[in-house]
């Protein structure tokens, strides 16, 4: 498997493990929960993105 492959499907795995922690800080009240899951969901977009540019570069 390419590289830029493994980067995107890590990136879409931080995106939906930021989407439960966020959605999780906010039923039980915790910001500090919200926080990391924002972050993780950022995180992932990123990679996403460099997986996306990895691919471009590799044709």
């Amino acid at each position: 498997m390419k590289q830029s492959t493994k980067d995107e499907i890590k990136g879409s795995l931080h995106e939906a493990k930021g989407t439960v922690k966020e959605k999780t800080g906010r039923v039980i009240n915790n910001p500090n929960l919200t926080a990391e899951g924002q972050n993780e969901k950022l995180v992932g977009k990123v990679q996403k993105k460099v997986g996306q540019v990895e691919e471009v570069f590799e044709k």
